[in-house]
């Protein structure tokens, strides 16, 4: 699917992988809509790849609706990638024997799991509307960003590991569901990369995370990340697919 000309959303777009990938998608001639809740970098993203910035809550559906909106109104809507996602660690039970925190587990379910399937379901409502672009009936794409701890969870990652796990299980029911109207659903299961989320770590630290790594030996760099993100929007015969991107890493207990 070409994207020249198209509206793609981009959620957690400000900053890592999503915005990597916004920057990725906008040369390739896509119209880009920057949805974060970081106005200043969101904005100044969107300002510097020529798109539009909205701030919102991937988990809160009348933001949503007006990102679908806002971004419709740019271009015809054809893609989504789903970045946004919060990962805070906790153990079942801590140290001090007091249990996991029932809002916090709530608020990752909700932001990476519930957030992904509210973007999906309202930016699929749109591209639903809109023309095919080919013989076959294609009218969109969607990625989604699940990680390797849907299939290794470390320690302290029951909340994060449970709400990827949960983005990977949907993938193929909800490419299924939207077969019928001609878009596909794929996702992306990152291993260790170089996002913000490492970024406060000491270098010593990220090197040994990138000595972890099967081969190369480093972190992932988000650029790379947003080259699949752009392969799999584009290539129409993949399609229901999780792919791992983890330089062949399988993480241990911690």
């Amino acid at each position: 699917m070409d994207l020249t000309g198209a509206a793609v959303i981009v959620t957690g777009g400000a900053s890592g992988l999503g915005a990597a990938t916004a920057r990725r998608l906008a040369d390739a001639g896509a119209v880009v809509c920057v949805v974060d809740v970081q106005t200043d970098r969101g904005q100044a993203l969107a300002d510097e790849i020529g798109g539009v910035f909205e701030v919102a809550d991937v988990t809160d559906e009348a933001d949503v609706t007006r990102v679908v909106e806002v971004a419709s109104e740019a271009a015809p809507l054809r893609a989504l990638v789903n970045c946004a996602g919060i990962g805070p660690p906790a153990r079942t039970i801590d140290r001090d024997g007091n249990p996991h925190g029932l809002d916090q587990y709530r608020r990752v379910i909700e932001v990476n799991l519930i957030g992904t399937f509210n973007c999906i379901r309202l930016a699929a409502a749109a591209m639903a509307a809109q023309p095919p672009v080919d013989d076959y009936g294609s009218r969109g794409a969607i990625v989604n960003t699940a990680s390797v701890a849907a299939f290794e969870g470390q320690i302290g990652q029951a909340a994060y590991s449970s709400s990827k796990g949960g983005v990977v299980g949907m993938t193929l029911p909800v490419a299924r569901d939207l077969s019928s109207v001609g878009i596909r659903v794929n996702t992306i299961a990152p291993g260790l990369f170089d996002t913000p989320l490492l970024a406060g770590l000491p270098e010593p630290a990220r090197m040994s995370l990138g000595e972890q790594v099967l081969f190369p030996k480093r972190l992932g760099r988000p650029d790379e990340y947003a080259e699949l993100a752009y392969f799999l929007l584009t290539h129409d015969y993949i399609n229901g697919e999780t792919v791992r991107m983890d330089g062949g890493i399988r993480m241990g207990p911690r």
